[in-house]
């Protein structure tokens, strides 16, 4: 340490800022401190060793969470290019001591909802000194000027001059300081006055020969002349709890402001790359940039990289900038090698500019058991855990796939969602299963908080499995909790979860509910049968569930329901007809038994509309209605003495784009006829009623059965009325050449549909 310097040396710096980290390795190599102190939780010390293991790789973040409840968590986030990590890294190189000194996570996880990790209050009206600054310096952008003042002056020069740019910033946050206060970071207060205690224990041990580092914007508060009894007054009180620290993998997209990181920056991948690249940084990032765009097939050359060098230079150098920054080569990038377009920038800015670098950490880090297996499993199945999202398609027949697949549905059960089920795009068989993998940071916690429920994943995954059951209060949760344990292959929490299941199905009568369960017990049963695992105590119960389906939904359909109530019912008669469908193998008179429940449905005119066409639908396409009763059916339902409503909804149910309806009506003439025949009946106060209903079912249809359609409709009585007169009168008024009297009363509605806003008709 210098002799002429009076007290610590404090280095005030940006968090995650790489001129900040250069300047910080130049000040300690000129400097030569007999200790570090680093802004951070003092529970992390005993863990900085492993800063300096080879298996170490940021970014990575230190954890802390409350022993006794993990989800009360905060992170320390640190990256290659943050300065609080080339200071750790250069104290253990130079042998020297370091340790943390902010406020323990003791008493910032205590804080209720205000745990310090990022270094943000959300809730406050917060002061950005960097913006204050850019904005006193004649900049709008904060970022920009950072740039321009530290990132772009060299590397941070020699010792001295590093020392000269930590003053000069110590000296405009104390001005900051003196203008505003503590500028709305209303708790930096209490992390101020501890760190002085930390700091006077430090001089205790060194004298004044030791370093600081931390936020530039503390500098002024640890300079200021404060007494032991102050400091002491703002740290009495404060509440406490236990905490348990350990290193955790981190990203760089959690490292952006973006991704709801309060001290994050905007560009990491550029930051890392400009702490990495010792020269000619621009000419390097061009390369890395041509290199991505290569690989998605873009025309990318040599002479493209140089020509966008050349545009950045002129362009930094037009705005008086020393070097061009992350505008100026995104600027040359766009104009030179996207040809102008936003979206292959779009990839370089989420490639790149941000970046998916994920860090490692070694196995000495303490874990909770849990986390320790997972981590066993993974590398046994090969799925490694990353940053960027990619898709993994796996064949349930194969058994290491068949064991991912336990695994992600395991860990989804435990709230750890590192994989998303979607749907495959290669097959839809049950023996496929397609996944999209994302391992972020933040699961870590999770992990921690399901180890309450056991220290291995299958252990953890059944006790919560059996805990779910027994606070269950639907029925539909305990059938959806079925369905994931076969599907997680925990057939030791099935008894628990059969056993809620029975006491909740035999106490509801609610048929909705009931309806909504069966679909979930029948695809269980399925699941069963893929994955080997014995599910057969649930067919007991799946049957119980359809018999009582079969009494109970008739009534149910005539009570008279609403238009909202009838289409919920009309979805659980799908699903219970594909329920039916998979279970029908087991009980051969379950399918006629519910043929007679569609057929009973499909009769009654007490029945809405929407659930009658539905089940005359599903008896025609499973070969229980004849053509010609369904047609009697039709034209019961279209008959002028049902309401233009009803009928509206009996086509809807019965012709739902969704269900192939378009293409019955395509290979159907007399169907089509009938509906042809009541449509164009249709009083005109009523259709306009109806519109929307009829909008709906038609405009689903695919655009070519829709056009086959309307060449159907157009033709008239030669394609559609004939069939009609079988079972009715034909619509009046078709003839071979055009009715001049009727075409022209539609004229005036056109001229209504089409005027413009000043009542002009559109052209």
């Amino acid at each position: 340490m210098s002799a002429a310097r009076r007290g610590p040396l404090l280095l005030g710096v940006r968090h995650h800022g790489p001129g900040s980290a250069r300047a910080v390795r130049a000040a300690l190599d000129e400097a030569r401190p007999a200790a570090v102190l680093i802004e951070g939780p003092p529970e992390g010390d005993a863990l900085l060793e492993l800063a300096a293991d080879p298996g170490m790789r940021p970014p990575v973040a230190l954890l802390a969470h409350a022993a006794d409840d993990p989800g009360r968590a905060a992170f320390w986030p640190l990256a290659d290019f943050s300065p609080e990590w080339v200071a750790i890294r250069w104290a253990q190189q130079a042998g020297v001591p370091v340790r943390f000194m902010d406020l323990p996570a003791a008493h910032s996880l205590a804080a209720a909802g205000e745990p310090d990790a990022d270094h943000a209050e959300p809730d406050a009206v917060r002061l950005d000194p960097l913006a204050v600054l850019a904005e006193t310096a004649g900049y709008d952008d904060p970022e920009r000027w950072w740039e321009d003042v530290v990132e772009h002056r060299g590397s941070g020069g020699a010792g001295g001059e590093a020392l000269g740019a930590f003053e000069a910033l110590g000296e405009a946050m104390g001005a900051l300081r003196e203008t505003y206060g503590d500028g709305g970071h209303h708790r930096d207060l209490v992390r101020e006055a501890y760190m002085r205690q930390r700091m006077r224990a430090a001089r205790r041990e060194f004298g004044d020969g030791y370093a600081v580092v931390c936020g530039a914007w503390h500098v002024p508060a640890l300079r200021a002349k404060t007494t032991v009894a102050a400091d002491k007054a703002l740290l009495t009180g404060l509440a406490k709890v236990k905490v348990e620290t350990t290193w955790v993998p981190w990203t760089h997209r959690r490292l952006a402001r973006a991704g709801g990181y309060g001290a994050g920056i905007t560009s990491p991948g550029w930051y890392a790359h400009l702490f990495s690249a010792r020269d000619r940084p621009v000419e390097r990032w061009l390369t890395k940039v041509a290199g991505l765009l290569r690989e998605e097939d873009r025309q990318v050359s040599s002479a493209h990289v140089i020509e966008a060098v050349r545009l950045a230079e002129t362009l930094a150098a037009m705005r008086g900038r020393p070097l061009p920054g992350l505008t100026e080569t995104l600027e040359s990038v766009r104009a030179v090698m996207c040809d102008g377009s936003d979206i292959p920038l779009a990839l370089i800015e989420d490639r790149l500019v941000v970046g998916d670098v994920l860090g490692e950490v070694p196995d000495g880090a303490p874990v909770v058991p849990l986390q320790r297996d997972l981590t066993r499993q993974q590398r046994s199945l090969r799925l490694k855990a990353e940053a960027q999202e990619r898709e993994l398609e796996l064949d349930l027949r194969k058994d290491t796939d068949a064991a991912k697949s336990l695994l992600l549905h395991r860990l989804r059960l435990l709230g750890i969602g590192w994989g998303t089920p979607t749907a495959s795009r290669s097959s839809t068989g049950t023996f496929r299963e397609t996944w999209r993998l994302r391992w972020e940071p933040e699961l870590s916690v999770r992990v921690a908080e399901a180890g309450i429920w056991g220290t291995t994943v299958l252990a953890a995954a059944t006790a919560k499995a059996e805990a779910d059951a027994a606070a269950a209060e639907e029925l539909g949760e305990v059938t959806a909790l079925a369905e994931r344990c076969l599907l997680a292959g925990l057939s030791e929490a099935l008894p628990a979860v059969l056993r809620a299941l029975a006491d909740r199905a035999a106490l509801d009568t609610d048929v909705a509910r009931l309806a909504k369960a069966l679909p979930a017990l029948a695809r269980s049963l399925r699941y069963g049968d893929v994955r080997g695992t014995d599910a057969t105590a649930l067919g007991a119960v799946a049957a119980g569930l359809a018999e009582r389906i079969c009494v109970a939904l008739p009534p149910a359909c005539a009570a008279g329901l609403d238009a909202d109530a009838a289409a919920e019912l009309r979805g659980h008669v799908d699903g219970v007809h594909g329920a039916v469908g998979l279970l029908a193998d087991a009980d051969d008179g379950l399918r006629e038994r519910w043929s007679a429940v569609l057929r009973t449905l499909a009769d009654r005119d007490t029945v809405p509309g929407v659930i009658r066409g539905r089940a005359a639908r599903l008896l025609l396409d499973d070969g229980r209605l004849e053509a010609g009763e369904t047609a009697r059916l039709m034209g019961l339902a279209l008959s002028p003495a049902a309401s233009p409503a009803d009928a509206a909804g009996w086509i809807e149910g019965f012709a739902g784009g969704s269900s192939g309806g378009g293409t019955l009506l395509v290979h159907d003439d007399r169907l089509l006829g009938l509906i042809d025949t009541w449509l164009v009946g249709v009083p005109e106060r009523a259709f306009t009623d109806v519109l929307p209903l009829l909008r709906r079912t038609f405009g689903a249809y695919e655009p070519g059965v829709k056009r086959t359609l309307g060449e159907l409709v157009r033709r008239g009585p030669a394609a559609s009325a004939e069939a009609a007169r079988a079972t009715g009168s034909a619509p009046e008024g078709f003839a071979p050449d055009l009715d001049p009297e009727r075409a022209d009363a539609v004229t005036e509605l056109v001229r209504m549909l089409l005027a413009s806003p000043d009542g002009v008709a559109a052209a």
